[in-house]
């Protein structure tokens, strides 16, 4: 429907039937912004603003000129953020796909999201825009996922209503979330320092007010220090409070109620008092109390937000995992190029200690390579012609000429960390215990105002105004929006003193909820490193076998190596034998270090003793390597992973606290059952050669399971880790992991070893508890304070020194609970 204009500046849209003119600057009005009731109807506050000037200076010759001279709305449209090239054909190409059917989806980076009221906001566009079929927001990228019908509303029209709402968009691809949170945290920042000078001053005010409603004070002084104090409170109001106003609005029209309308509702209605009887000259002003509480508003607003800042970027990762340039061969000849130069079909040389940089088919050379970045398989491959290598994998042996297959985001990491910010996406929401009381206490407040008012117009009218006011001051819920974040900020300070990381609050309230616990194994349960774990035999000959493994480069080598530090005697006549073995002279004696089959094929025979440790050792999952020592076997070293100290400890504490605990790693079935039979873990809860899609599958299909009673979480350190940490309820990157598990994963556990799980669950536990208690203290704050004002016992200026009672109330219990360790 289109009204029919009654002015000269609303002029019928002809793009489409539906549309409505905004009367000023002539572009189509959201259908949630249309107004029935009113002939004038625009598409935002700016221009409602801009025709209110206009039309109050008498310039409304303004509007029949513009139609007299034939200007079109889209160059009326320039003179405001219209977002026109939104509907270009050429942004589409780039940044818009096709969804199911007829509809269109992009992503749209947004400034201005903070908590999770931005959620229920941005969720809730569909209701404000008609034609969006969906919107999605990933809250710690600040990407709002969209999906519309273009044959009902265009994307330039759904990006104004956005920017209307708060909420400026940008292309995901054009500008990155990490610019768009440093603008915002300028801004924020530029409003706390407003705040907190706006709120010193107007208390210095406030000091010599008081004092002089004591001791006596000249009229003229007084009236000066009360028409400053509204100057400054207005200042503060308007500039960094506003942020609180804004959201309100947004709220209303997006019928989700937050807590920021009441605290709005309570801010306004102490400016127009305060303001009302600063012109009078008699009545309490309360501009001290409103400068304080926007400053300590946006205190908290500013640690829950950076407490929440998360730093997963997929196209970060990728170039964290991959080098930054390749060795092209190109005639014979080979040159150092950019990544980004080399494409399918191209040939490039790896380098032993190099990372593969693409995908790829190896067309010369052996070697080995180490998986663990991808698989998470703890002992290196033997790679050969023919054979497909990864990106982002070491090759670790000798050099291999590689044919380039797929580069960039197409090779199998960049298809990894592309599921891993998929799947990121797909978690819920963060909803904190506070938010999901805020409806109910929004509602019960106005309504409580509402009636306040109603009586005591029955009873005495000139206190009516009064009283309601002063309910709205005194049960602001400051103290209800504070209350999670600062308990949550002390127990995450606490917790990084002891070495756990944390980056989300609603992480601690997931690990109150007993579930199953999927543990990694290499790098997590074992040490992540190859080591010699069990000698037997002469202890002299591992002096020997280090001399002669100190002459190659291999995982096995570098075991031997490092068991012995210090300066080990010189060898010669060195001959390897690529993954078998290698021999040498080391002072005069003959030493050949390597497997049974190497070993054997020199003609010398394995004792029984030997024979014994080598079964031993396949047993217990762990590589037997054999020492010769002048044509006798001389010792025995079990090569393997060695599990934490304290994992089983560890372990038995979690299944003490209720929990599930299974292993899920990519190494081989048989390394892991007999890890897990080390650790007391059933065969069953034991899961290997797990790739990281199928490690992602098993945590998916464990979350979204409704039977389940407790939350899923995920223990992991490697990139292979990374997607099915974003799938559980609570991701846990293990120190040592790789950075992609580490952006990843909710908590980072900065001190070696799984000892740190048992400190989190409690902590957690602990953490939950004096949430529930400064909540319950808050609550009871507003409610018996609410008797208060309704009744008349509570004036406005008592009402405006109580208001931050329970946010102090609920400071010092924050403080004071002991959550991670001791204060």
């Amino acid at each position: 429907m289109t009204i029919a204009p009654t002015h000269p500046g609303v002029l019928p849209m002809t793009e489409s039937p539906r549309a409505t003119a905004c009367a000023h600057c002539l572009l189509p009005v959201p259908a949630g912004l249309i107004d029935v009731d009113s002939s004038l109807q625009f598409c935002c506050n700016g221009c409602s603003a801009a025709y209110s000037v206009i039309h109050s200076c008498g310039l409304d010759n303004y509007y029949r000129l513009r139609a007299n001279t034939g200007v079109s709305p889209t160059q009326v449209a320039a003179r405001v953020k219209a977002y026109a090239e939104y509907d270009d054909p050429a942004f589409h190409t780039r940044y818009v796909r096709p969804g199911a059917g007829a509809l269109l989806r992009t992503g749209l980076a947004l400034q201005g999201v903070h908590c999770a009221a931005c959620v229920w906001l941005l969720e809730k566009l569909g209701t404000v825009v008609d034609g969006v079929i969906e919107a999605r927001l990933d809250f710690r990228r600040a990407t709002l996922n969209v999906v519309w019908d273009p044959s009902v509303v265009k994307l330039s029209s759904i990006a104004r209503t956005l920017d209307t709402l708060g909420y400026a968009p940008h292309p995901e691809q054009n500008v990155t979330p990490r610019e768009l949170r440093r603008v915002d945290d300028h801004r924020a920042l530029a409003r706390i320092a407003v705040a907190g000078a706006a709120a010193g001053n107007v208390m210095l005010l406030a000091f010599a007010l008081y004092a002089g409603a004591f001791s006596g004070m000249q009229a003229d002084f007084e009236t000066y220090f009360r028409w400053l104090s509204l100057a400054i409170g207005l200042v503060s109001l308007l500039w960094p409070g506003r942020v609180f106003f804004q959201n309100a609005l947004a709220s209303i029209r997006t019928r989700t109620p937050h807590l920021d309308l009441p605290i709005s509702i309570g801010l306004l209605a102490g400016g127009i008092s305060g303001a009302i009887n600063t012109i009078r000259g008699s009545g309490e002003i309360y501009f001290d109390s409103l400068t304080v509480l926007i400053f300590l508003l946006l205190v908290g607003r500013w640690i829950g937000q950076r407490q929440q800042r998360h730093a997963a970027d997929a196209v970060e990762l990728l170039f964290s995992l991959t080098p930054t340039s390749a060795r092209l061969i190109e005639n014979d000849r080979v040159r150092e190029v950019a990544l980004e130069a080399i494409g399918p079909g191209d040939l490039v040389e790896v380098r032993a200690g190099d990372s593969v940089p693409a995908d790829g088919i190896i067309e010369s050379g052996e070697s080995r390579v180490d998986l663990a970045l991808l698989t998470g398989e703890s002992r290196p491959s033997p790679v050969q012609p023919g054979d497909v290598v990864a990106a982002g994998t070491t090759n670790l042996v000798a050099p291999l000429r590689v044919r380039v297959v797929t580069t960039g985001e197409a090779t199998r990491v960049g298809r990894l960390m592309r599921m891993l910010a998929d799947s990121a996406a797909r978690r819920g929401p963060i909803v904190r215990f506070a938010d999901r009381l805020s409806s109910a206490f929004v509602g019960g407040m106005l309504g409580l105002s509402l009636l306040t008012f109603a009586i005591w117009l029955k009873i005495d009218p000139s206190r009516a105004l009064a009283n309601a006011t002063s309910l709205l001051i005194v049960t602001c819920p400051c103290a209800l929006g504070l209350a999670t974040p600062l308990a949550i900020s002390t127990a995450i300070g606490r917790a990084a003193k002891r070495g756990i990381l944390i980056k989300g609050g609603d992480t601690l309230e997931q690990l109150t909820r007993p579930g199953t616990i999927f543990l990694d194994k290499t790098g997590t349960i074992t040490q992540g490193r190859t080591t010699i774990v069990r000698w037997a035999g002469d202890s002299d000959a591992k002096r020997l076998a280090a001399a002669v493994e100190a002459c190659v480069s291999h995982p096995i080598a570098r075991a031997f190596v490092e068991s012995l530090p210090g300066e080990l005697p010189r060898a010669t006549e060195i001959h390897q034998t690529l993954g078998a073995g290698v021999r040498g002279v080391v002072e005069g004696k003959h030493v050949a270090v390597g497997s049974s089959g190497f070993i054997h094929a020199r003609g010398i025979d394995t004792p029984p003793w030997a024979e014994h440790e080598i079964r031993a050792a396949l047993e217990r999952a762990h590589s037997p390597i054999l020492v010769v020592v002048d044509h006798e076997v001389a010792a025995v070293a079990s090569i393997g992973d060695p599990i934490r100290p304290d994992a089983r400890l560890a372990i038995d504490g979690l299944r003490r606290q209720g929990w599930r605990v299974g292993i899920l790693s990519g190494d081989r079935v048989e390394v892991v059952t007999a890890v897990g039979h080390e650790l007391g873990l059933p065969a069953e809860d034991c899961v290997g050669e797990a790739s990281p899609e199928g490690k992602l599958a098993i945590v998916s299909s464990a979350a979204s399971d409704l039977s389940r009673l407790g939350a899923i979480v995920m223990v992991g350190d490697g990139v292979n880790d990374s997607a099915a940490l974003a799938a559980a309820d609570a991701g846990i990157a293990v120190h040592g992991g790789a950075e992609a598990s580490l952006a990843t994963a909710d908590i980072y556990l900065s001190r070696p070893g799984l000892a740190s799980l048992i400190e989190l669950n409690t902590g957690s536990r602990a953490t939950m508890r004096a949430i529930k208690r400064c909540l319950a203290a808050s609550l009871c704050y507003n409610l018996f304070a609410a008797a208060l004002a309704m009744t008349g016992y509570i004036s406005p200026m008592l009402a405006a020194l109580l208001m931050p009672a329970s946010s102090i109330t609920v400071l010092v219990l924050s403080a004071r609970v002991n959550t991670f360790g001791d204060r």
